[in-house]
């Protein structure tokens, strides 16, 4: 049965006219990416690195990630960020911080974790399996769902960037 605008639980009404069913959607994505975010930087900070942003806690762990050094273009490709500059200021923050370190290969940077920055990850971890795994695990949210919802949620990407590219053109 369709969804009214009326019925619909939206953040701009306005919007919702013509598929209520996607506006629910982008509210949802609205309130579980401020909800993510927020756990992220909370997280991080319990690990001992209260300063990063979501954005450098994301870059972090991807630097980190099955233990290979990371060009600015591939952690821009992988996370789907647009802005470069966004991410190598991060990549200096980091720097700063001494939790990532950059090596020059030929013409490309190249970074890596340092120790320092495999521990706050392997911290962040240990409050991530605490709070948010055990919880996760116990709940209804944990059965064949999620991964249906992983799935969707790749695919609107999709839909999103396609759309994007759209109104460029527009």
């Amino acid at each position: 049965m369709p969804v009214s605008v009326r019925d619909a639980i939206v953040s701009s009404s306005h919007l919702a006219s013509s598929a209520p069913e996607l506006s629910e959607v982008e509210f949802g994505l609205i309130i579980a990416s401020h909800a993510f975010n927020r756990w992220m930087v909370r997280c991080m900070a319990c690990a001992g690195l209260p300063e990063l942003t979501s954005l450098d806690i994301l870059v972090l762990n991807h630097v980190f990630h099955r233990g290979r050094g990371k060009k600015l273009a591939d952690i821009c490709f992988t996370l789907n960020v647009e802005d470069t500059h966004l991410v190598n200021y991060s990549l200096k923050k980091l720097e700063r911080l001494g939790v990532v370190q950059s090596a020059k290969t030929g013409k490309e940077v190249i970074y890596t974790t340092t120790d320092e920055g495999a521990a706050a990850i392997q911290r962040y971890a240990e409050v991530r399996e605490q709070c948010l795994v055990k919880p996760f695990i116990d709940s209804p949210a944990a059965d064949d769902a999620s991964h249906q919802l992983a799935n969707t949620l790749r695919a609107l990407s999709g839909l999103y960037d396609q759309a994007a590219r759209a109104a460029t053109s527009l």
